[in-house]
This record gives C-alpha cells, sequence and structure tokens, in this order.
C-alpha cells in the first residue's frame, strides 16, 4: 500500500514538472513577444556607434531576421 502512495506522489510530481514548464514557456514567450528585448531605435543606436549609417531597408531585414530568430 505503501508503494501506492509513493508511485502516486512521483507521477504527481512528473506532471507537476512539465505543467510548469510548458506553463512558464507559454508566458516568456507571450512577454518576450509583447517586450521585444531590441528595438528599431536600439538597433539604429547600435549600427550608429558602429560608424554605419543604417537605411530604413537594411534595419527592416535586421529586424525581421531578429525576429524570426525569435520564433
Amino acid at each position: 500500500m505503501l508503494w501506492l502512495y509513493i508511485l502516486i506522489g512521483i507521477v504527481c510530481l512528473a506532471i507537476g514538472v512539465v505543467l510548469g514548464f510548458f506553463i512558464a514557456r507559454k508566458y516568456m514567450m507571450d512577454y518576450l513577444k509583447k517586450n521585444p528585448p531590441i528595438n528599431e531605435q536600439m538597433l539604429r543606436v547600435m549600427m550608429s556607434q558602429m560608424g554605419q549609417h543604417p537605411s530604413q531597408k537594411k534595419l527592416n531585414q535586421m529586424m525581421k531576421s531578429i525576429n524570426n530568430q525569435m520564433k
């Protein structure tokens, strides 16, 4: 009978870990979608600091590339 309680405890723990992982993953993906770690203005400043004068086309390409990597 004791082994049954232990088995149920282990199964519940495993289900909780898996469920917690997917909930946390979903939350972080939604958070990063709403608050991207880098935006167009940041990219423009970084490129200016490197001595480049980025065109809007180049910024759009880089933002698209970053967004594709986030998926």
